[in-house]
């Protein structure tokens, strides 16, 4: 079944395994490496598995709780010691007034907007540098302000983790890719598996590729360093060697894998999807945990169904979506049956752009295929299946379209929208927008030029002066601000700009949201 996944899902190449009982029962690679040199993808082709590293944290972090350090038993009160530790890198305000803690950022509930997503304020370029000793610190120092309250919402967010990784550092005085390799790469047999922190320096000879058939693959460019929110590299071979690790440790009740691995709660005892660096998802009625990667050029993805005893691991070093690789493998392997909607096509009605005024998102829909619609909210396509002419689902969404206000409930991020349609072309983009504005807290500028319905806007920081970024002009003073290529792959996507208004009617300033990343208001500037 593997053989077919290179001509579903073409690129330079990639790799994917099946482990059932605790064994390793099929793996298959394909393609190069490098393309330019010609060298084969193997199983022992190391790849950054990026966001999968995450859980490995997760891992450190409560095995310390449980077994720490030497140094960690002198000291006493191991709870204390990771409160202090994380106090002195967050703010302590930020963290009593809003009853911010550890679990909310394991958990991505900590209403702490993403770093990355961050970084176009900054001014980074797209193939820009961001250093863990000076950047990462700079990032956090300008981290004043939430996007939510803790524990109400999910959203995902790199610096999370980033943050967790400090603490466990600090509390352990030990390095995390020490920590790594003692504490779970050595006792899973993860032979090749590291930590290196610095995308410029990954090992060779793996190349990750930007582009497509039609456009043509490019040697993607990586300049960022990441350290626990990102950082391990693995081979087939050695994710193999972690899925059966895994499924041992699933085994016993009591191991700190089934510690993290518990089902995720909201604050109010709503169940989350997200918890500790793992994804809870249901392929019909069965329940996986996993988790995918991804930076410029890589995509990977690994999902395990714990009852069934059934992992799949999918690394490709394209930009092809390998979380559907991985679900597709599983599917079948576990002889799922495929959902379908209603037969027919879609209402026209469906399609539009609506505005979400309490995050102050743009909701765009699309018709699909017969049954489907297509909610772009996140930043990634969703489908959902019609149950009725005007109400359609996904595992985790429900969406309802009454004349011009949609209503959905995200399950996974705790969140009911109530969204109105944008009416396209009811009037046209005022000459006003153009000008200077600043966001004091986040020490960013704002630049807004061009004339008519073609403006343009770049973003100056601590990291330079970012690129002139098009403006779509979408109505009611609301525009598209379109980040196809940041720092992090894949990159934010359409900015939702909102422009307001005085009594008066002049523009006195522009609030910036992206789902990463929402409600950071810049105040227009009145000097000539």
């Amino acid at each position: 079944m593997p053989l077919r996944v290179p001509s579903r899902y073409r690129g330079p190449g990639g790799a994917v395994a099946i482990i059932k009982d605790g064994e390793l029962a099929g793996k298959y690679t394909w393609g190069y490496a490098d393309l330019r040199k010609r060298i084969p993808m193997t199983a022992s082709t190391l790849m950054p598995i990026c966001s999968i590293t995450k859980q490995m944290l997760c891992l450190i972090l409560k095995g310390l709780e449980r077994n720490p350090t030497p140094a960690m038993v002198e000291r006493g009160d191991i709870p204390q010691q990771l409160s202090d530790a994380f106090r002195q890198l967050v703010s302590p305000e930020l963290i009593d007034n809003n009853g911010l803690r550890i679990d909310h950022l394991c958990n991505n509930q900590s209403g702490i907007r993403d770093y990355w997503a961050m970084s176009m304020f900054w001014g980074t370029q797209p193939e820009g540098g961001f250093t863990l000793a000076e950047d990462a610190k700079k990032a956090l120092d300008r981290t004043k302000s939430l996007h939510f309250q803790p524990g109400t919402q999910f959203s995902y967010c790199n610096l999370n983790f980033h943050i967790l990784a400090r603490i466990v550092e600090h509390v352990s005085g030990t390095s995390l890719g020490e920590l790594l390799s003692e504490r779970l790469f050595l006792p899973a047999g993860m032979k090749t598996a590291t930590l290196c922190a610095d995308n410029a320096e990954l090992p060779l000879p793996c190349v990750g590729y930007e582009g497509n058939e039609s456009f043509g693959y490019i040697p993607a460019v990586n300049r960022t360093q990441w350290s626990g929110d990102a950082g391990v590299v693995a081979s087939l071979e050695d994710m193999i060697a972690y899925e059966c690790y895994l499924d041992k440790a699933w085994a016993d009740q009591e191991s700190v894998y089934r510690e993290i691995a518990k089902e995720p709660l909201f604050d109010d005892g709503t169940p989350a999807g997200y918890g500790y660096g793992l994804e809870h998802i249901k392929y019909g009625q069965t329940a996986t945990i996993g988790h995918g990667g991804a930076i410029r050029g890589y995509r990977l993805h690994r999902t395990q169904a714990p009852t069934e005893r059934v992992a799949v691991v999918a690394m490709l070093n394209h930009e092809i979506d390998a979380a559907e690789v991985a679900g597709h493998i599983l599917q079948q392997a576990l002889s799922l049956p495929t959902q379908h909607g209603l037969p027919s096509m879609p209402a026209p009605n469906w399609a539009g752009i609506y505005f979400d005024p309490d995050a102050q998102l743009v909701v765009e829909v699309r018709l699909g295929g017969p049954g489907e619609v297509i909610v772009t909210y996140t930043g990634d396509d969703e489908t959902l299946k019609l149950t009725e002419e005007f109400e359609a689902q996904s595992d985790l969404a429900t969406a309802t379209l009454c004349s011009d206000i949609l209503i959905i409930h995200r399950k996974y991020e705790n969140r009911n929208i109530q969204a109105k349609r944008i009416i396209a072309g009811q009037q046209a983009p005022k000459g006003d927008y153009v000008g200077r504005y600043h966001c004091t807290e986040m020490d960013s500028i704002f630049l807004c030029s061009g004339a008519g319905g073609m403006l343009y806007g770049s973003f100056k920081g601590f990291l330079g002066h970012g690129p002139a970024e098009l403006m779509r002009y979408l109505g009611d003073d609301i525009w598209f601000l379109v980040c196809a290529r940041g720092l992090d792959a894949p990159a934010p996507g359409n900015w939702t700009v909102v422009f307001q208004r005085d009594v008066q009617g002049e523009v006195v300033g522009v609030t910036f949201g992206c789902w990463l990343a929402r409600k950071i208001t810049f105040v227009k500037d009145r000097t000539p």
